[in-house]
């Protein structure tokens, strides 16, 4: 292939708007802050996890709460309505008897229940400050992750506004360059992991940076100013300049 020398050079300018471009899009997407952002996601879910958790539990002790409730009222209710026929007087001496028999039982029962109730009751105080506690520590990684994703947003946008400046000659310099010279250009970009063409700099070749042998050499030497020389190592288009040692 032959392509003007100064053309030739030109393809070093685009690989640099390239390489740039490449380094800031890499860049973008290597924030320290995505990275944080991922652990803030894992620490989310198990703080998540923490309030399925605490609710589930606070929700089961107001149930028992309910039901201790429930239970001391009916042996109240019990209570109150054996009192009510105790006073009355009604009954035989012996059904009073059993009455008052009875309501010692009773009061026993309510008792025990009471303290069934307290501690209850107990559990489910703890449970609802644990829950506050859950739900706290939720809210403080969801902020931690707000401020996160703005950080990450402004990063991404001022590196976005650098990639976008440092390809805003790109298009203006390609449509100057030889079709041809451009598509091997960017067949070879493609394949060697971004970098297309080198400079070969004091007998070195800056894309693979191996120094060329004499044979190489004498080969580049021979070359007409126009032939689109490549490595022999790298195979990347290797462009002369007066940096060249040649």
């Amino acid at each position: 292939m032959k392509a003007d020398p100064r053309d030739q050079q030109r393809l070093l300018d685009l690989q640099a708007i390239d390489t740039r471009a490449a380094q800031l899009d890499r860049a973008r997407s290597k924030l320290p802050v995505l990275a944080r952002l991922e652990e803030l996601a894992r620490t989310r879910m198990l703080a998540n996890d923490d309030v399925v958790s605490a609710q589930t539990e606070h929700g089961d002790l107001e149930r028992e709460v309910t039901k201790a409730e429930a239970d001391v009222q009916l042996v109240r209710d019990r209570a109150a309505r054996d009192q009510a026929h105790l006073d009355s007087g009604r009954g035989t001496a012996k059904e009073l008897t059993a009455l008052q028999h009875e309501m010692a039982s009773l009061a026993r029962r309510q008792s025990e229940l009471e303290e069934i109730e307290l501690d209850v009751m107990e559990r489910a105080e703890a449970a609802e400050m644990e829950l506050a506690r859950a739900r706290t520590q939720l809210a403080q990684v969801d902020a931690q992750i707000s401020e996160a994703r703005a950080e990450r947003d402004e990063q991404q946008a001022d590196l976005g506004a650098q990639l976008a400046e440092a390809l805003a000659p790109r298009d203006a310099l390609v449509a100057e360059l030889p079709e041809d010279l451009v598509a091997l250009y960017e067949k070879l970009r493609a394949s060697h992991g971004g970098l297309g063409a080198a400079m070969l700099h004091a007998r070195r070749c800056l894309g693979c940076q191996l120094e060329l042998n004499a044979a190489d050499m004498t080969r580049i030497r021979d070359a007409a100013a126009d032939e689109v020389l490549r490595c022999e190592e790298c195979s990347r288009i290797l462009v002369r300049t007066a940096e060249s040692g040649l």
